[in-house]
């Protein structure tokens, strides 16, 4: 098992490597138009998993697209149709190898529209394989006025990940504002980050921009319409039956992808149902919950006095806990929290109990008071998780930034970096300067006096 871990490992980083340099080439790529069509959107990619991937672009008229993929750039001898003429095009590329780097190409049946040594995916390890992988997690960035802002986080991330292929994208909401306008997604997302989409699949949760802030929204809305996400289980998990809620499987990571916006957030609701019946299931390493309201946070928006964050807090973090979920993500505060390791707190900010709720008060730092160490490998309840708001990929907010489940709050713009492999969670705060602002290490499996020993320590706050 260790020599096939190895060998994982060893071809992994040789494929990064080849994603670098072939990243240097973007500027390389090749544009015709055939019948009047041309590339307006995109191309951006979906739902990868070990043996399947779906390729997203929009023309500016209606075609059959083709996708030509290839395990070379030179030789694009694969192909795959749509099954009708279209402009939002969705294709579905399937019987790909696990872990193997794949080019490819945007057309029609007669002819390539576009072409770049950009364009290039990897497919999914094996369910259950123990990575290396990276996830890069950006909140709270859909503005289409704020080059300083948001560029600044994009072109810090790619400065720092310049020679590492960034396996996954998690959007935590509000990726469009002023209502998702469909215009806005064009302008914020697919121009902004034309470079990472192409090449790299991208998981989004709902945030309230995408909504007009009104508490539902059409399945025909833009941001339905800009993904293409699992109704029937199809990366993993169980099938929700939506694109507003669901989960997938990543190596040895299970994703909860929840709808803090628009679906009900009581006990006994369908969205809490799924969730119960989703975390039974599970026996991944790892599990990560991500959704737009935090159930923590007194940056821009307060988790003691939004109707959102307190339900997801009061209902949903509970279940999470029973089942042992070790990480979840949030924006909507312009900020950057991360809490210690915590469990069982579902009340306000004044109920927080450092003697009955905090499973670890140190900076899990391994370089410091130590990593934050789980004694179970796989899902295991209530041993504690930590909670991190990313909601500064393009503007700050305000707010107190004082929650006393917090380690550290910091009004910076920037972005989170999570580095997984086997059974240890490496998690950075990039800021949009390139300085790494906070960071944290999290282990699985590990010896339990470590941390009856941090424990012990109290609280090690940073002081800067």
């Amino acid at each position: 098992m260790n020599s096939l871990h190895s060998s994982i490992r060893s071809r992994r980083r040789h494929h990064r490597t080849a994603g670098w340099l072939a990243g240097l080439s973007c500027l390389l790529g090749i544009v015709c138009e055939a019948d009047g069509a041309a590339v307006i959107r995109g191309p951006y990619l979906q739902q990868g998993t070990p043996t399947n991937i779906i390729v997203r672009w929009r023309t500016d008229s209606a075609h059959i697209g083709r996708v030509r993929f290839g395990e070379s750039a030179t030789n694009l001898s694969s192909f795959a149709d749509e099954a009708a003429s279209t402009t939002n095009h969705a294709v579905l590329l399937t019987n790909l190898t696990p872990d193997t780097v794949y080019s490819y190409s945007l057309g029609l049946a007669g002819q390539t529209l576009i072409a770049s040594t950009n364009y290039f995916f990897r497919t999914a390890p094996p369910v259950g394989s123990r990575g290396p992988f990276r996830v890069w997690v950006l909140g709270d960035f859909g503005f289409t006025n704020s080059a300083s802002g948001a560029g600044a986080v994009r072109d810090a991330y790619s400065n720092f990940s310049s020679n590492r292929y960034t396996d996954l994208w998690l959007m935590l909401g509000d990726n469009a504002y002023h209502g998702g306008l469909d215009r806005v997604w064009q302008v914020a997302v697919f121009n902004t980050y034309s470079n990472v989409l192409c090449k790299t699949p991208v998981w989004s949760c709902i945030g309230n921009q995408e909504t007009f802030n009104l508490p539902t929204v059409s399945n025909t809305a833009p941001y339905f319409e800009n993904f293409s996400f699992p109704t029937n289980a199809e990366a993993g998990g169980v099938a929700s039956g939506t694109e507003r809620y669901f989960s997938f499987d990543y190596a040895n990571v299970h994703f909860i992808n929840l709808d803090s916006m628009t679906s009900a957030r009581t006990n006994g609701s369908p969205m809490l149902l799924w969730l119960e019946a989703d975390l039974q299931q599970n026996t991944q390493e790892w599990t990560v919950a991500f959704w737009h309201h935090p159930p923590y946070s007194k940056g821009s928006n307060d988790s003691d006095t939004q109707d959102e964050q307190i339900e997801m807090r009061n209902n949903v973090v509970p279940i999470l806990e029973a089942h042992g979920v070790d990480l979840v993500l949030g924006g909507h505060s312009h900020s950057y929290e991360r809490s210690y390791l915590i469990n069982g707190h579902y009340g306000s900010s004044s109920t927080f109990s450092t003697n009955t709720m905090l499973k670890n008060g140190g900076s899990g730092r391994a370089d410091g008071a130590g990593s934050y160490d789980k004694p179970t490998a796989g899902p295991a309840a209530h041993e504690g998780a930590v909670y991190l708001v990313s909601g500064s990929g393009a503007a700050l907010g305000g707010g107190t930034l004082n929650h006393p489940v917090m380690y550290r709050s910091r009004n910076l713009l920037g972005s989170v970096v999570l580095d997984f492999d086997a059974n240890r969670l490496d998690a950075k705060s990039l800021l949009s300067t390139g300085v790494i602002d906070d960071y944290f290490t999290m282990t699985k499996g590990a010896n339990p006096l470590r941390i009856l020993a941090a424990q012990a320590s109290g609280p090690d706050l940073l002081v800067s």
